[in-house]
């Protein structure tokens, strides 16, 4: 093992620092290569006239002016002006507008900002607080529920599918149905209550966490199921359905859930 540089902390006191480098010599491989230059990509500027140290990222700004093409903008005496102003309503609203942000380097430039900032840039924490208050869009729950019918050639029972999404996929599930259904709409409609008991627990987790939801959308591609959901009147089709799968009608009646449909080929939960 080679150690080419050593940043120590005892101070000045030669006799430690001699100490120090005589233990780590009989464990490792050691060069002695004098005073520190640079660390972590900052220049250490001694002067020892005047007792002064000095740390400098003047290289490492210049590397990312040239990352993100800007090695031609004019400086600016203000980090910030006034008349700069951000808002979550400029967020891309349409599929076209996520794709194009998606391959802007938003964060990543961001990022390389917050370095500088918390080392040797103090002077640009408002501007680097104010834009990063917008490095992702706000993120909706989103569900997507299906059903076979009589999947399983044994038992005749459907089989119910989901999955959430928070940005990415958060939950998902796959799971044999309990009971025999005597309908599609039924083992939809099935589906969609449990899908909707998932949905209210994410609900409460996420707001656990401070990331409190707005109502959730649950996407089902069967219109009959639907249906029934936001209709309880009484019909002879549904009057032998269990009394707990009715609970997806009083999550759509409290607004709890938004249930809406959803064309089966954009469906990514197809059973």
């Amino acid at each position: 093992m080679a150690l080419n540089k050593l940043l120590d902390s005892t101070g000045s006191d030669i006799e430690k620092i001699n100490n120090l480098k005589k233990q780590l010599s009989k464990q490792f491989a050691m060069k002695d290569l004098g005073a520190a230059k640079q660390i972590l990509g900052m220049r250490i500027i001694r002067d020892k006239a005047n007792g002064t140290l000095k740390l400098s990222q003047s290289e490492y700004v210049k590397k990312v002016l040239s990352r993100f093409n800007m090695n031609e903008a004019k400086p600016v005496s203000t980090p910030l002006g006034s008349h700069f102003k951000l808002s979550k309503e400029q967020s891309p609203k349409t599929e076209e507008e996520r794709d194009h942000m998606s391959k802007v380097p938003y964060a990543s430039a961001i990022g390389s900002l917050m370095y500088a900032m918390v080392c040797t840039r103090p002077d640009i924490a408002h501007a680097v607080g104010v834009v990063s208050r917008f490095m992702s869009a706000s993120l909706k729950l989103q569900g997507y529920v299906d059903a076979d019918f009589a999947g399983d050639i044994d038992s005749r029972k459907s089989t119910t599918g989901f999955v959430f999404t928070l940005g990415g996929t958060i939950s998902w599930a796959s799971n044999l149905q309990k009971i025999v259904t005597l309908s599609t709409t039924e083992a939809e409609y099935v589906a969609a209550t449990e899908a909707g008991k998932e949905m209210i627990w994410l609900h409460g987790f996420l707001d656990e966490l401070g990331k409190k939801q707005e109502m959730g959308i649950l996407h089902s591609d069967s219109q009959s199921a639907i249906f029934l959901a936001k209709n309880s009147a009484f019909h002879s089709k549904s009057k032998h359905i269990q009394t707990k799968y009715h609970f997806i009608r009083y999550l759509v009646e409290d607004k709890l859930v938004i249930l809406e449909k959803i064309c089966g080929s954009k469906n990514p939960q197809t059973c």
